[in-house]
């Protein structure tokens, strides 16, 4: 089985502005990626002159398709949960549409958000925090959404659950405690690649010089948390697969 990675977010840009160098550097080395995206982010301050939300939320899956063509990502998949409504959402429901995910796409390892909302303190990155953390656990289950094991699905666990952090916080946000770096991995020259993927997000394009100057400052790595594993290695990591068997 090859190696396959997952990152699930809330909106269109999460894909690039927070997991945007791991998802080009691991494609460069051959892994398998997959996003999947909770809402088509209709409800966006940046309305890149739609009329409505209906409008934004097509002007974005367009936007998400191009910054995943940039990074190179195999599988892009955007849902129609509402922007900013996560928290409203049936956690049974959205973790088994999550779960079907996880069992059709089989991945090693998995990315998301920390329950604190990531750097922004978003209340959809840390409801689909909690989302991807409950399907990672309940896809390898067989007694969690039986009805989808027919047609050659199978539960499926995988190995790592990381969830994305950093080493700063942003000064005009509410504060947040960011989870503890246990993987920083070097992007090298996929930096550019992540900004690119980026500015994919026109609509977003009043976002671009914040972000572009936050990002340069990480000195080209990007850090994780490593929530949950099957191994049982506490070292410091510079590998999201190091310890991952190909089963």
């Amino acid at each position: 089985m090859p190696l396959r990675l997952m990152v699930i977010t809330a909106h269109p840009d999460d894909e690039a502005g927070g997991f945007g160098g791991v998802l080009r550097l691991y494609r460069e080395r051959q892994v398998e990626t997959c996003v999947v995206c909770l809402t088509p982010g209709q409800a966006a301050s940046n309305r890149g002159g739609a009329k409505s939300d209906q409008e934004l939320a097509a002007i974005r899956r367009k936007e998400f398709a191009a910054a995943c063509e940039i990074l190179k990502v195999n599988r892009g998949i955007v849902l129609d949960y509402p922007d900013g409504q996560l928290y409203r959402q049936d956690s049974y429901k959205v973790a088994c549409d999550l779960s079907r995910h996880l069992r059709e796409f089989r991945p090693q390892v998995l990315l998301t958000f920390g329950p604190e909302g990531g750097l922004t303190g978003h209340t959809d990155h840390s409801m689909v925090s909690v989302f991807a953390t409950l399907a990672f656990h309940w896809a390898g289950r067989a007694n969690r959404y039986p009805d989808q094991l027919q047609g050659g699905i199978t539960p499926h666990h995988a190995q790592k659950l990381y969830y994305a952090t950093a080493n700063f916080t942003l000064s005009d946000r509410q504060p947040i405690l960011l989870s503890f770096p246990t993987a920083s991995i070097d992007i090298g020259d996929f930096l550019e690649a992540k900004i690119a993927a980026f500015k994919a997000h026109a609509s977003q394009s009043p976002l671009w010089p914040r972000f572009e100057e936050n990002i340069r400052k990480g000195a080209r790595q990007e850090m994780f948390h490593l929530a949950v594993s099957s191994s049982r290695s506490s070292a410091q990591q510079t590998d999201l697969f190091a310890g991952v068997s190909e089963m």
